[in-house]
Protein backbone atom coordinates (compact mmCIF):
# COMPACT_ATOMS: atom_id res chain seq x y z
CA UNK A 1 0.00 0.00 0.00
CA UNK A 2 1.46 3.65 -1.06
CA UNK A 3 0.23 5.80 1.63
CA UNK A 4 1.24 6.61 5.25
CA UNK A 5 2.63 9.75 7.33
CA UNK A 6 5.99 9.65 8.90
CA UNK A 7 6.81 6.84 11.54
CA UNK A 8 9.53 7.81 13.73
CA UNK A 9 11.72 8.86 10.81
CA UNK A 10 12.49 8.57 7.08
CA UNK A 11 13.91 6.60 4.33
CA UNK A 12 16.81 8.56 5.23
CA UNK A 13 19.36 7.10 7.31
CA UNK A 14 17.28 4.48 7.56
CA UNK A 15 20.54 1.84 8.44
CA UNK A 16 20.44 3.79 11.59
CA UNK A 17 17.05 3.40 12.38
CA UNK A 18 17.51 -0.37 12.06
CA UNK A 19 20.07 -0.56 14.27
CA UNK A 20 18.45 1.70 17.11
CA UNK A 21 15.15 0.46 16.96
CA UNK A 22 14.60 -2.57 19.24
CA UNK A 23 12.50 -5.52 18.81
CA UNK A 24 10.51 -5.44 21.82
CA UNK A 25 8.97 -1.67 20.98
CA UNK A 26 5.32 -1.97 20.30
CA UNK A 27 4.63 -1.30 16.88
CA UNK A 28 1.43 0.56 18.25
CA UNK A 29 3.83 2.81 20.11
CA UNK A 30 6.66 3.14 17.76
CA UNK A 31 3.87 4.69 15.41
CA UNK A 32 3.09 8.50 15.59
CA UNK A 33 0.05 10.05 16.33
CA UNK A 34 -2.00 10.20 12.71
CA UNK A 35 -0.51 6.46 12.19
CA UNK A 36 -0.97 4.69 15.38
CA UNK A 37 -5.23 5.38 14.83
CA UNK A 38 -4.68 4.95 11.28
CA UNK A 39 -7.46 2.47 10.83
CA UNK A 40 -9.64 4.68 13.10
CA UNK A 41 -9.49 7.60 10.31
CA UNK A 42 -9.82 5.26 8.00
CA UNK A 43 -13.50 4.32 9.37
CA UNK A 44 -14.20 7.89 10.08
CA UNK A 45 -13.79 8.74 6.58
CA UNK A 46 -15.33 5.86 5.09
CA UNK A 47 -18.60 6.32 7.59
CA UNK A 48 -17.99 10.63 6.62
CA UNK A 49 -18.24 9.23 2.80
CA UNK A 50 -21.63 7.28 3.22
CA UNK A 51 -23.34 9.67 5.11
CA UNK A 52 -22.39 12.48 3.16
CA UNK A 53 -23.33 11.01 -0.38
CA UNK A 54 -26.40 9.65 1.11
CA UNK A 55 -27.92 12.64 3.10
CA UNK A 56 -26.65 14.69 -0.28
CA UNK A 57 -28.20 13.50 -2.75
CA UNK A 58 -26.41 15.85 -5.40
CA UNK A 59 -22.47 15.18 -3.81
CA UNK A 60 -21.89 12.29 -5.96
CA UNK A 61 -22.94 14.05 -9.32
CA UNK A 62 -20.61 17.09 -8.24
CA UNK A 63 -17.71 15.21 -6.89
CA UNK A 64 -17.83 12.97 -10.55
CA UNK A 65 -17.83 16.59 -12.55
CA UNK A 66 -14.48 17.10 -14.99
CA UNK A 67 -12.57 13.74 -16.10
CA UNK A 68 -8.63 13.08 -16.67
CA UNK A 69 -7.77 9.43 -17.74
CA UNK A 70 -11.16 8.79 -17.08
CA UNK A 71 -11.07 9.64 -13.53
CA UNK A 72 -12.71 12.63 -11.26
CA UNK A 73 -10.93 15.35 -10.45
CA UNK A 74 -11.59 15.11 -6.64
CA UNK A 75 -9.67 11.57 -6.97
CA UNK A 76 -6.90 12.45 -9.20
CA UNK A 77 -5.81 15.79 -6.57
CA UNK A 78 -6.52 12.76 -3.77
CA UNK A 79 -4.62 9.78 -5.92
CA UNK A 80 -1.87 12.16 -6.83
CA UNK A 81 -1.15 13.72 -3.23
CA UNK A 82 -1.08 10.20 -1.51
CA UNK A 83 1.40 8.83 -3.56
CA UNK A 84 4.25 11.88 -4.01
CA UNK A 85 5.31 11.92 -0.60
CA UNK A 86 5.76 8.42 0.60
CA UNK A 87 7.83 7.96 -2.87
CA UNK A 88 10.05 10.89 -1.85
CA UNK A 89 11.61 8.90 1.17
CA UNK A 90 12.75 5.90 -1.46
CA UNK A 91 16.92 6.11 -1.07
CA UNK A 92 16.95 6.19 -5.25
CA UNK A 93 20.63 7.26 -5.70
CA UNK A 94 21.09 3.57 -3.61
CA UNK A 95 20.28 1.14 -6.51
CA UNK A 96 23.43 1.20 -8.29
CA UNK A 97 24.47 -1.03 -4.74
CA UNK A 98 22.28 -4.07 -6.26
CA UNK A 99 25.14 -4.41 -9.12
CA UNK A 100 28.09 -5.31 -6.02
CA UNK A 101 26.12 -7.87 -4.02
CA UNK A 102 25.79 -11.26 -5.69
CA UNK A 103 23.42 -11.71 -2.76
CA UNK A 104 21.14 -8.61 -3.82
CA UNK A 105 20.72 -10.18 -6.99
CA UNK A 106 19.26 -13.84 -5.41
CA UNK A 107 17.08 -11.86 -3.02
CA UNK A 108 15.74 -9.79 -6.14
CA UNK A 109 14.89 -12.29 -8.24
CA UNK A 110 13.31 -14.23 -5.53
CA UNK A 111 11.13 -10.85 -4.71
CA UNK A 112 9.95 -10.90 -8.10
CA UNK A 113 8.88 -14.64 -8.33
CA UNK A 114 7.27 -13.68 -5.07
CA UNK A 115 5.14 -10.85 -6.09
CA UNK A 116 4.59 -10.73 -9.84
CA UNK A 117 4.01 -14.64 -10.18
CA UNK A 118 3.22 -16.46 -6.73
CA UNK A 119 1.24 -13.42 -4.95
CA UNK A 120 -0.97 -12.75 -8.15
CA UNK A 121 -1.91 -16.08 -8.94
CA UNK A 122 -2.72 -16.76 -5.31
CA UNK A 123 -5.02 -13.77 -5.50
CA UNK A 124 -6.83 -15.45 -8.18
CA UNK A 125 -7.33 -18.72 -6.92
CA UNK A 126 -8.85 -16.70 -4.00
CA UNK A 127 -10.96 -14.57 -5.35
CA UNK A 128 -12.25 -17.37 -7.63
CA UNK A 129 -13.04 -19.48 -4.22
CA UNK A 130 -15.00 -16.96 -2.58
CA UNK A 131 -16.45 -15.18 -5.11
CA UNK A 132 -17.31 -17.49 -7.74
CA UNK A 133 -21.07 -15.74 -8.59
CA UNK A 134 -19.42 -12.09 -8.11
CA UNK A 135 -17.85 -11.53 -11.48
CA UNK A 136 -17.16 -7.75 -10.77
CA UNK A 137 -15.93 -7.93 -7.03
CA UNK A 138 -13.32 -10.93 -8.37
CA UNK A 139 -12.19 -8.30 -11.02
CA UNK A 140 -11.38 -6.03 -8.62
CA UNK A 141 -10.04 -8.08 -5.93
CA UNK A 142 -7.48 -9.17 -9.06
CA UNK A 143 -6.99 -5.97 -9.32
CA UNK A 144 -5.53 -5.27 -5.91
CA UNK A 145 -3.50 -8.96 -6.18
CA UNK A 146 -1.43 -7.46 -9.59
CA UNK A 147 -0.99 -4.14 -7.77
CA UNK A 148 2.44 -4.67 -5.71
CA UNK A 149 3.02 -2.64 -2.56
CA UNK A 150 5.65 0.32 -3.41
CA UNK A 151 5.52 2.06 -0.48
CA UNK A 152 3.60 1.31 2.48
CA UNK A 153 6.05 -1.13 3.11
CA UNK A 154 8.74 0.80 4.43
CA UNK A 155 6.55 1.46 7.21
CA UNK A 156 5.96 -2.08 8.10
CA UNK A 157 10.00 -2.49 7.80
CA UNK A 158 10.82 0.37 9.85
CA UNK A 159 8.95 -1.14 12.44
CA UNK A 160 9.42 -4.55 12.10
CA UNK A 161 13.53 -3.23 12.39
CA UNK A 162 14.12 -5.08 9.42
CA UNK A 163 16.67 -3.87 6.02
CA UNK A 164 15.06 -0.89 4.86
CA UNK A 165 17.89 -0.18 2.69
CA UNK A 166 17.04 -3.25 0.26
CA UNK A 167 13.80 -2.31 1.25
CA UNK A 168 14.13 0.93 -1.16
CA UNK A 169 16.00 -1.23 -3.91
CA UNK A 170 12.03 -3.44 -4.07
CA UNK A 171 10.10 -0.26 -3.59
CA UNK A 172 12.24 1.53 -6.88
CA UNK A 173 12.29 -2.29 -8.50
CA UNK A 174 8.37 -2.88 -7.51
CA UNK A 175 7.81 1.05 -8.76
CA UNK A 176 9.45 0.38 -12.26
CA UNK A 177 8.02 -3.25 -12.89
CA UNK A 178 4.33 -1.67 -12.13
CA UNK A 179 4.60 0.72 -15.09
CA UNK A 180 5.73 -2.20 -17.45
CA UNK A 181 3.87 -5.18 -16.29
CA UNK A 182 0.62 -3.93 -14.43
CA UNK A 183 -1.50 -3.47 -17.65
CA UNK A 184 -0.82 -6.90 -19.35
CA UNK A 185 -0.81 -8.77 -15.90
CA UNK A 186 -4.49 -6.87 -15.56
CA UNK A 187 -5.61 -8.39 -18.77
CA UNK A 188 -4.24 -11.64 -18.88
CA UNK A 189 -5.64 -12.83 -15.37
CA UNK A 190 -8.77 -10.86 -15.63
CA UNK A 191 -9.79 -11.12 -19.92
CA UNK A 192 -8.24 -14.67 -20.40
CA UNK A 193 -7.58 -16.30 -17.37
CA UNK A 194 -11.04 -15.45 -15.47
CA UNK A 195 -13.21 -14.15 -18.23
CA UNK A 196 -14.47 -10.80 -17.63
CA UNK A 197 -17.79 -9.97 -16.87
CA UNK A 198 -20.78 -9.47 -19.90
CA UNK A 199 -21.05 -5.58 -18.87
CA UNK A 200 -17.62 -4.33 -19.51
CA UNK A 201 -13.71 -5.43 -20.47
CA UNK A 202 -10.98 -3.67 -19.33
CA UNK A 203 -8.46 -2.83 -21.95
CA UNK A 204 -4.71 -2.33 -22.45
CA UNK A 205 -4.71 1.15 -23.02
CA UNK A 206 -6.90 2.34 -20.10
CA UNK A 207 -4.69 0.22 -17.73
CA UNK A 208 -1.33 1.86 -19.18
CA UNK A 209 -2.68 5.02 -18.66
CA UNK A 210 -3.77 5.14 -15.62
CA UNK A 211 0.04 3.35 -14.24
CA UNK A 212 0.80 5.88 -16.08
CA UNK A 213 -0.81 8.75 -14.73
CA UNK A 214 -1.18 7.51 -11.00
CA UNK A 215 2.50 6.45 -10.75
CA UNK A 216 4.83 7.40 -13.22
CA UNK A 217 3.65 11.08 -12.69
CA UNK A 218 4.16 10.89 -9.09
CA UNK A 219 7.10 8.49 -9.02
CA UNK A 220 9.13 10.78 -12.05
CA UNK A 221 8.43 13.66 -9.63
CA UNK A 222 9.30 12.19 -6.27
CA UNK A 223 12.63 10.75 -8.20
CA UNK A 224 13.56 14.18 -9.17
CA UNK A 225 12.51 15.76 -5.39
CA UNK A 226 15.14 13.23 -4.03
CA UNK A 227 18.19 13.85 -6.15
CA UNK A 228 17.61 17.60 -6.21
CA UNK A 229 16.71 18.17 -2.73
CA UNK A 230 19.23 15.78 -1.38
CA UNK A 231 21.94 17.53 -2.60
CA UNK A 232 20.56 20.97 -2.25
CA UNK A 233 20.06 20.50 1.65
CA UNK A 234 21.58 17.83 2.61
CA UNK A 235 20.32 14.59 4.88
CA UNK A 236 19.60 16.48 7.53
CA UNK A 237 17.16 19.51 5.31
CA UNK A 238 15.62 16.67 3.56
CA UNK A 239 14.77 15.19 6.29
CA UNK A 240 13.07 17.89 7.37
CA UNK A 241 10.85 18.36 3.85
CA UNK A 242 10.10 14.53 4.54
CA UNK A 243 8.44 15.47 7.70
CA UNK A 244 6.90 18.30 6.74
CA UNK A 245 5.03 16.87 3.51
CA UNK A 246 4.93 13.19 4.89
CA UNK A 247 1.03 13.87 6.28
CA UNK A 248 -0.54 14.81 2.96
CA UNK A 249 0.02 10.79 2.11
CA UNK A 250 -2.36 10.35 4.61
CA UNK A 251 -4.64 12.96 4.06
CA UNK A 252 -4.76 12.40 0.43
CA UNK A 253 -6.02 8.96 1.21
CA UNK A 254 -8.55 9.82 3.30
CA UNK A 255 -9.81 12.78 0.80
CA UNK A 256 -9.86 9.60 -1.03
CA UNK A 257 -11.57 7.55 0.57
CA UNK A 258 -14.45 10.00 1.51
CA UNK A 259 -14.37 11.08 -2.10
CA UNK A 260 -14.92 7.02 -3.14
CA UNK A 261 -17.45 6.30 -0.57
CA UNK A 262 -19.48 9.63 -0.99
CA UNK A 263 -19.67 8.07 -4.76
CA UNK A 264 -20.48 4.53 -3.67
CA UNK A 265 -22.58 5.35 -0.26
CA UNK A 266 -26.30 4.11 -2.34
CA UNK A 267 -23.74 0.80 -3.87
CA UNK A 268 -22.15 0.31 -0.32
CA UNK A 269 -25.59 0.62 2.05
CA UNK A 270 -27.02 -2.20 -0.25
CA UNK A 271 -24.12 -4.51 -0.38
CA UNK A 272 -22.78 -4.52 3.06
CA UNK A 273 -22.36 -8.60 2.67
CA UNK A 274 -19.84 -7.85 -0.65
CA UNK A 275 -18.00 -5.71 1.54
CA UNK A 276 -17.42 -8.54 3.98
CA UNK A 277 -16.79 -10.91 1.10
CA UNK A 278 -14.28 -8.98 -0.36
CA UNK A 279 -12.42 -8.92 3.33
CA UNK A 280 -12.12 -12.78 3.99
CA UNK A 281 -10.09 -13.26 1.18
CA UNK A 282 -7.84 -10.64 1.48
CA UNK A 283 -7.24 -11.14 5.36
CA UNK A 284 -6.51 -15.00 4.17
CA UNK A 285 -4.40 -13.67 1.28
CA UNK A 286 -1.80 -11.37 3.74
CA UNK A 287 -1.73 -14.15 6.28
CA UNK A 288 -0.65 -16.95 3.79
CA UNK A 289 1.82 -15.05 1.99
CA UNK A 290 3.63 -13.41 4.69
CA UNK A 291 3.84 -16.92 6.64
CA UNK A 292 4.76 -18.55 3.12
CA UNK A 293 7.30 -16.03 2.43
CA UNK A 294 9.14 -16.46 6.13
CA UNK A 295 9.15 -19.66 5.73
CA UNK A 296 10.98 -19.78 2.65
CA UNK A 297 13.47 -17.46 3.71
CA UNK A 298 13.93 -19.06 6.57
CA UNK A 299 14.56 -22.55 4.59
CA UNK A 300 17.03 -20.90 2.46
CA UNK A 301 19.49 -20.36 5.40
CA UNK A 302 19.03 -23.35 6.96
CA UNK A 303 22.33 -24.57 6.19
CA UNK A 304 23.81 -21.43 8.35
CA UNK A 305 24.75 -21.50 11.97
CA UNK A 306 25.91 -19.31 14.52
CA UNK A 307 29.66 -19.32 13.75
CA UNK A 308 30.92 -15.78 12.92
CA UNK A 309 32.01 -15.51 9.14
CA UNK A 310 35.19 -13.72 10.43
CA UNK A 311 36.50 -16.47 13.04
CA UNK A 312 34.92 -19.16 10.08
CA UNK A 313 37.40 -17.89 7.16
CA UNK A 314 40.50 -17.52 10.18
CA UNK A 315 40.07 -20.90 10.18
CA UNK A 316 40.25 -21.89 6.88
CA UNK A 317 37.24 -23.49 7.41
CA UNK A 318 35.63 -22.89 3.49
CA UNK A 319 32.25 -25.22 4.49
CA UNK A 320 31.43 -23.52 7.89
CA UNK A 321 32.33 -20.00 6.19
CA UNK A 322 29.47 -20.64 3.27
CA UNK A 323 27.36 -21.57 5.79
CA UNK A 324 27.78 -18.65 7.57
CA UNK A 325 27.22 -16.25 5.27
CA UNK A 326 24.48 -18.00 3.37
CA UNK A 327 22.64 -17.19 7.33
CA UNK A 328 23.72 -13.51 7.20
CA UNK A 329 22.33 -13.64 3.21
CA UNK A 330 19.04 -15.01 4.51
CA UNK A 331 18.90 -13.71 8.10
CA UNK A 332 15.74 -11.40 9.46
CA UNK A 333 16.54 -8.22 8.47
CA UNK A 334 16.19 -9.31 4.38
CA UNK A 335 13.69 -12.43 5.12
CA UNK A 336 11.22 -9.92 6.99
CA UNK A 337 11.43 -7.20 4.25
CA UNK A 338 10.51 -9.83 1.47
CA UNK A 339 7.85 -10.86 3.52
CA UNK A 340 6.40 -7.86 4.49
CA UNK A 341 6.49 -6.89 0.72
CA UNK A 342 4.99 -9.81 -0.50
CA UNK A 343 1.56 -9.64 1.61
CA UNK A 344 1.02 -5.97 0.91
CA UNK A 345 -0.89 -4.46 -2.15
CA UNK A 346 -0.58 -0.85 -4.09
CA UNK A 347 -4.57 -0.21 -3.14
CA UNK A 348 -5.16 3.20 -4.30
CA UNK A 349 -3.34 2.13 -7.92
CA UNK A 350 -5.73 -0.84 -8.49
CA UNK A 351 -8.49 2.10 -6.84
CA UNK A 352 -7.42 4.46 -9.61
CA UNK A 353 -7.47 1.47 -12.30
CA UNK A 354 -10.84 0.09 -11.58
CA UNK A 355 -12.19 3.33 -11.25
CA UNK A 356 -11.08 4.28 -14.50
CA UNK A 357 -11.70 1.14 -16.67
CA UNK A 358 -15.37 0.54 -14.79
CA UNK A 359 -16.44 3.74 -12.78
CA UNK A 360 -16.58 5.29 -9.41
CA UNK A 361 -20.25 3.41 -8.60
CA UNK A 362 -18.69 -0.21 -9.86
CA UNK A 363 -18.21 -3.00 -7.92
CA UNK A 364 -14.88 -3.40 -9.05
CA UNK A 365 -14.33 -0.08 -7.10
CA UNK A 366 -15.82 -1.09 -4.10
CA UNK A 367 -13.67 -4.84 -3.51
CA UNK A 368 -10.16 -2.21 -3.98
CA UNK A 369 -11.84 0.19 -1.47
CA UNK A 370 -12.15 -2.17 1.34
CA UNK A 371 -8.22 -3.19 1.20
CA UNK A 372 -7.20 -0.08 3.28
CA UNK A 373 -9.48 -1.10 6.16
CA UNK A 374 -7.79 -4.66 5.98
CA UNK A 375 -4.20 -4.21 5.53
CA UNK A 376 -3.40 -1.67 8.36
CA UNK A 377 -4.45 -3.43 11.05
CA UNK A 378 -3.61 -7.24 9.85
CA UNK A 379 0.20 -6.07 8.58
CA UNK A 380 0.68 -4.25 12.00
CA UNK A 381 -0.10 -7.59 13.63
CA UNK A 382 2.40 -9.12 11.11
CA UNK A 383 4.85 -6.95 11.98
CA UNK A 384 4.38 -7.76 15.68
CA UNK A 385 4.42 -11.70 14.80
CA UNK A 386 8.19 -10.93 12.83
CA UNK A 387 9.59 -9.44 15.30
CA UNK A 388 8.48 -12.51 18.21
CA UNK A 389 9.84 -14.80 15.57
CA UNK A 390 13.01 -13.15 15.67
CA UNK A 391 13.50 -13.13 19.66
CA UNK A 392 11.93 -16.95 19.16
CA UNK A 393 14.76 -18.51 16.94
CA UNK A 394 17.14 -15.83 17.93
CA UNK A 395 16.94 -14.67 14.03
CA UNK A 396 19.50 -12.25 13.40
Amino acid sequence: MAIASEANHSVVGCADIACSTTTRVSSFKSLSFLDRFLAIWIFLSMAIGIILGYFVPDLPRALQKGEFVGVSIALCVGLLIMMYPILCKVQYETLPLILQARSLWIHLAFSIVLNWIVAPLFMVGLAWAFLPDQPELREGLILVGVARCIAMVLIWTNLASADLPYCAMLVALNSLLQIALFAPFSILYINIISHPSTNVTISYSTVATSVAVFLGIPLAAAVVTRLSLFRLLGESGYAVFIKWISPFSLLGLLFTIIVLFACQSANIVRQVVAVCRVAAPLIIYFLVIFTFTMAVCRYMGRWGNAVNVVSATAESDEVTAKRARRKAEWGYGRSTTQALTAASNNFELAIAVAVAAYGVGSKQALAATVGPLIEVPVLLGLVEVAKWLRRRWNWE
